[in-house]
């Protein structure tokens, strides 16, 4: 079984709105990264019906950690830096997709994150 985490940083205080373009942007990201790499996995992951969680984090630092640890297991992984056309500095780094990958990995990289 196949899932995509997307881990989002919540001291940033986004509106909903913000946070739903920011979670789609990690999701097509790493979508296309999985898809160059693995596309026998992002097929799977299709047919399964596209599994998704959004996961919190409460500072950039802690997002980057988990970012890394996800990337140093070969999950293909896509960071997200807002354009700053709105609610928060250009640049700023927002969130992060993760897969799809192999559900049981992403549970082990992620597992002490609460769902947002």
């Amino acid at each position: 079984m196949y899932k995509q985490a997307i881990v989002v940083r919540a001291d940033l205080k986004m509106g909903k709105g913000k946070l739903a373009a920011q979670c789609s942007h990690a999701s097509l990201s790493a979508f296309k990264k999985a898809e160059r790499s693995s596309p026998e996995t992002v097929k799977a992951w299709e047919r399964e019906g596209q599994k998704k969680i959004v996961l919190k984090v409460n500072s950039e630092g802690e997002l980057l950690e988990y970012f890394e640890l996800a990337k140093s297991g070969g999950v293909p992984c896509e960071l997200i830096r807002d354009a700053g056309h709105t609610q928060v500095e250009a640049g700023t780094i927002t969130c992060f997709g993760a897969g799809p990958w192999d559900e049981e990995k992403l549970d082990r990289i992620f597992g002490k994150l609460k769902l947002l």
